[in-house]
């Protein structure tokens, strides 16, 4: 079964940087839409940014500026390079295929103290 591997979480200060990574299935990665998600505690899981296979990107507004998504195709990875982070950035993040998701992985906690 596909499924997503999410990393490079932790806990950071406000400002700070962090790099999330995702390795993906190979054939699922390489023809799909990548997207970047989170979930805060009581509220809904929400879309920050997606890359599509040839490399357009669209971010969430509260991301703009600040979030950058990328990915590699020749290593199944997709990346999040998270800057000036704020403690309403703190989540559990995941990735996933666009529009239609395969099974959601464990994701990677983000807290971003003041």
């Amino acid at each position: 079964q596909v499924q997503p591997v999410e990393s490079g979480g932790g806990l950071v200060q406000a400002g700070r940087s962090l790099r999330l990574s995702c390795a993906a299935s190979g054939i699922i990665f390489r023809i799909s839409t990548m997207g970047w998600f989170r979930q805060a505690p009581g509220k809904q899981r929400e879309l920050v940014a997606s890359i599509a296979t040839s490399g357009s990107t669209n971010y969430v507004d509260s991301v703009k500026g600040r979030f950058t998504i990328s990915r590699d195709n020749a290593k199944n990875t997709v990346y999040l390079q998270m800057d000036s982070l704020k403690p309403e950035d703190t989540a559990v993040y995941h990735c996933n295929t666009l529009p239609r998701h395969v099974s959601w992985g464990q994701g990677t906690q983000v807290i971003v103290s003041s």
